[in-house]
């Protein structure tokens, strides 16, 4: 059983160096699931660096976000969202509500994931969330691109996952069987400085959890995410250079029976320069059953959440926070 108890005086997100997870020394990967130990107990939030992704293809990627929001709003309406069977494509300003009973959140989406042709099972089986990316036809080079850092991020992904298994004191491949087909998305985000007339309580992003297992967030040095602290203040999450913001989605903390955090967190625009981040968020297999992990329970502890499969948590929270309709 795991008897960490984070510190209570520290309102920081504090930085890893995950280069350790790399390493075929057990001890070096074991230090550094130690820190994501640490950082998950008590936030949720964490920078990371040492993740090999190359700058410059970071660099690439927040230049073609800019792009493809500064596309005309007829190129942009070509690929948008609801031309998609599978959520792929754009999303226009004001759409989503993560904070409910607030205003829709003043940013707008570009949305890719795994391009799955119709002969991939899941797509056949008209799973939500499977299927083909949709891209704008002015920007040809932005699929290339676009899958190529999709792919770079992904890879840290799956070693943070291997990362957090060790910090839960689990086989290190625990999860590998439920990441052979993995559900990620890629979210291009861009959030337009907050305008004067703006509703009063409207955000870039409302205050809200993720969904799902691991963000991992690039962000430009624009700034505006704020994390909820453990006395309700919220902290800026400030940019820095070369690193991944990475946040526990509530597939984690219904793992671990609420061992780990899955932190609020929301977006404030107010500096009146546009603001660029790309989210991706890290998802299992849709049929990976999640149910409490064996060294998070006890006979003084029991489970605090019903079992779900990875699929049904995160259509639920499409239809509540997208205005969907529940299928009958």
């Amino acid at each position: 059983m795991i008897l960490y108890q984070p510190p209570k005086d520290a309102e920081v997100i504090p930085l890893i160096d995950i280069a350790g997870l790399y390493s075929e020394d057990l001890a070096a990967r074991k230090a550094v699931a130690t820190e994501i130990h640490k950082a998950a107990r008590y936030t949720g939030f964490f920078y990371i660096a040492g993740h090999r992704v190359p700058q410059a293809l970071m660099e690439q990627q927040l230049e073609w976000t800019r792009r493809v929001f500064a596309l005309p709003d007829a190129d942009k309406q070509a690929a948008r969202l609801a031309l998609s069977p599978c959520r792929r494509g754009w999303e226009g300003l004001a759409t989503q509500v993560l904070d409910e009973g607030t205003p829709p959140d003043y940013k707008e989406s570009y949305y890719v994931g795994r391009d799955l042709g119709p002969d991939h099972p899941y797509v056949r089986a008209r799973l939500a969330n499977h299927g083909p990316n949709q891209w704008p036809a002015a920007l040809p080079e932005l699929a290339t691109a676009t899958m190529a850092y999709f792919d770079a991020v992904s890879a840290v992904d799956h070693l943070l996952m291997r990362g957090l298994a060790l910090s839960l004191e689990l086989p290190e491949d625990y999860f590998e069987a439920m990441m052979q087909e993995p559900m990620p998305i890629l979210r291009m985000i861009h959030y337009p400085p907050q305008p004067e007339r703006a509703q009063e309580n409207q955000l870039g992003a409302g205050a809200h959890t993720d969904w799902g297992a691991m963000t991992l967030l690039l962000q430009d040095q624009v700034g505006g995410l704020e994390v909820q602290g453990s006395d309700g203040q919220w902290v800026r999450a400030t940019p820095i250079p070369g690193t991944f913001v990475v946040n526990l989605g509530d597939l984690i903390a219904r793992w671990t029976n609420g061992l780990y955090h899955s932190n609020m967190h929301r977006v404030r625009n107010g500096g009146g320069h546009d603001r660029y981040s790309i989210a991706y968020f890290g998802n299992p297999d849709p049929n990976a059953r999640v149910e409490c992990l064996p060294t998070c329970m006890s006979a003084d502890n029991p489970p605090r959440f019903a079992p779900c499969t990875a699929g049904q948590h995160i259509e639920e929270m499409y239809r509540l926070t997208m205005g969907e309709k529940k299928a009958a």
